[in-house]
């Protein structure tokens, strides 16, 4: 029989170190924090999208080679992918119940958001700077 030491640990969990990562508050707020940054830079994306709806490509580019314009889309790159990345870790974590398969997909959809935000990001810079 063991005996439970304040904070509903054993001496024996305690001593190995065992018990919470600490990161799935940290997860918890990021998530919030970039779900609250999309509201805006939502809001600003469909209202950008609309404006430019009938545009011709040298008047979209004109627009998007507005520095406040292409630090708003650079924003929006990292925040959407950010935000995918670490909601699609949730649903891995839930629903996947074999550990290397759920690691797997997991790095793999990590790569996939970062190489994908790269990608947006460069097209973004590349027309905002004109290259």
């Amino acid at each position: 029989m063991t005996t439970q030491t304040p904070g509903l640990r054993t001496k024996l969990g305690r001593a190995r170190g065992l018990g919470s990562a600490k990161e799935g508050a940290h997860h918890w707020w990021m998530q919030r924090v970039t779900a609250l940054a999309l509201i805006p830079l939502g809001l600003w994306f469909i209202a950008t999208i609309v404006a430019l709806a009938g545009a011709d490509y040298t008047e979209a580019t004109t627009v998007l080679s507005h520095p406040l314009v292409a630090v708003l889309m650079v924003l929006t790159i990292i925040a959407t992918f950010y935000h995918a990345q670490l909601g699609m870790q949730v649903v891995y974590e839930d629903y996947i119940g074999t550990h290397w398969l759920r690691l797997t997909v997991d790095l793999a959809t990590k790569f996939a958001c970062f190489g994908l935000a790269v990608a947006a990001i460069f097209a973004v810079l590349k027309i905002a700077f004109g290259g």
